[in-house]
C-alpha cells in the first residue's frame, strides 16, 4: 500500500498536479483573525517572517503541496491590516536566513508603503537568526529588537552556481551550447567563466551589495559609521555586538518587542496581540510558528526555492551550502 501511495504521489507530481496549503479550487483562502492574548479594542499585529524569502510559491512532498511566498503573504497581512483601524501596531517577528535580493527589497518596499499609509508603528523582533535578507527587511521596521540568542548581520550578496565542464569531460560528455553574443550563456555550468565574466558578475554583486549597505545607514541612525565596512563585509553578529554597532536597538525577547509595540502605540500592557491565519493554519501562542504543519527538511534551507531557476543573486545566509 506504501509503494502504491508513493508511486501515486510521483506520477502526480511528474504530471504538474498540486496540492494547495490554500484553496484547491482557486486563489487562497482568506485571513482569519486570531487573538493570541490581551484584550480590548485596539490591536497589535504579530506577523511571522520566517524560512528562506521567496517571491514565488514553492513546493514540498513530490511537488504535490504548494505554498505561498513570503512576499504574497506579507503583502495580504499588511492589506487586511490597512484596512482595520484597530490595528495600531505591528510586530513583524523575523526568523530567516534571508533569501532573493527581490523579494526581499519588496517586502522592505511593503513595509514602508505600509507605515506611510497607516502612520503607525512597526517593530521588528529578531529570533534566532535574522541575517542577510532577514536583516534587510527587518531596516524597514521603526525600531528593531534581537533576541539576546539571535544571530543577525551578513550584510552582504552571493550568487552561489557549479562548473562541471572538469566532471563532463571525465565521462566523455561535451558541450554543444550555441549562442549568439559573447556571454549570452554568462553563468554556465557547462564551462569555467572567462575573465572578462567574472568582472561583469562582480560588478552587479557590487551594485547589489551598494543598495543594502544604503538601507542599511538610512535606516539605522545610531549605526557607527566610521566601522561601516567592516559592518557591512558579511560577517555575522551576535545581538549585543549588533547593538553596539547601531544595527539593533535593543536586545530583549519577542514579549519585549510587543511590550515596545504597545507602549509606542500608546496601549495598555495588556492589549490584544492578533495574528491572521488561513483556515488551515492555527496558533495559540505568541511563541507559537503559526501556519500549516511543519514539512520534514533535513537541510537548513529549501534547495528547491534556490535552484529551481538556475543561479540566482541572494541576500541568502547559507554557510552549509556555498563554503
Amino acid at each position: 500500500m506504501t509503494r502504491r501511495l508513493l508511486l501515486a504521489a510521483l506520477l502526480f507530481g511528474a504530471s504538474g498536479c498540486v496540492f494547495v496549503t490554500g484553496n484547491p479550487f482557486g486563489g487562497e483562502q482568506p485571513l482569519d483573525e486570531k487573538t493570541i492574548e490581551g484584550r480590548g479594542r485596539a490591536r497589535v499585529l504579530l506577523v511571522e517572517l520566517r524560512g528562506v524569502i521567496t517571491d514565488e510559491p514553492s513546493r514540498r512532498a513530490f511537488g504535490l503541496v504548494e505554498e505561498e511566498s513570503t512576499l504574497g503573504r506579507i503583502s495580504a497581512e499588511l492589506d487586511r491590516a490597512s484596512d482595520d483601524d484597530r490595528v495600531k501596531a505591528v510586530v513583524l517577528h523575523v526568523d530567516s536566513p534571508g533569501g532573493g535580493v527581490t523579494a526581499s527589497d519588496e517586502i522592505y518596499g511593503e513595509l514602508k508603503r505600509f507605515k506611510a499609509e497607516r502612520k503607525i508603528a512597526v517593530i521588528a523582533a529578531l529570533g534566532d537568526v535574522a541575517a542577510s535578507g532577514g536583516y534587510y527587511v527587518a531596516c524597514g521596521a521603526d525600531a528593531i529588537v534581537a533576541h539576546p540568542t539571535t544571530v543577525t548581520g551578513s550584510i552582504g550578496v552571493i550568487l552561489t552556481s557549479l562548473n562541471v565542464e572538469g566532471l563532463l569531460g571525465k565521462i566523455g560528455v561535451k558541450n554543444a551550447t550555441y549562442k549568439a553574443g559573447a556571454h549570452k550563456d554568462i553563468l554556465s555550468p557547462f564551462r569555467g567563466a572567462t575573465p572578462e565574466e567574472q568582472k561583469i558578475v562582480q560588478g552587479i554583486l557590487d551594485a547589489l551589495h551598494a543598495r543594502f549597505v544604503q538601507v542599511v545607514r538610512e535606516s539605522r541612525p545610531r549605526l557607527d559609521t566610521r566601522r561601516l565596512s567592516e559592518l557591512t563585509d558579511g560577517r555575522i553578529f551576535t545581538a549585543d555586538q549588533a547593538l553596539a554597532a547601531g544595527l539593533v536597538d535593543q536586545v530583549g525577547s519577542l514579549r519585549d518587542a510587543l511590550d515596545l509595540a504597545r507602549k509606542t502605540a500608546g496601549l495598555p500592557p495588556d492589549a490584544r496581540v492578533v495574528s491572521y491565519l488561513r483556515p488551515s493554519e492555527s496558533r495559540e501562542t505568541i511563541h507559537a510558528a503559526g501556519g500549516a504543519p511543519a514539512q520534514v527538511n533535513v537541510l537548513p534551507v529549501d534547495l528547491g526555492v534556490l535552484g529551481a531557476t538556475g543561479p540566482r543573486f541572494q541576500y541568502l545566509w547559507a554557510p552549509g551550502l556555498v563554503e
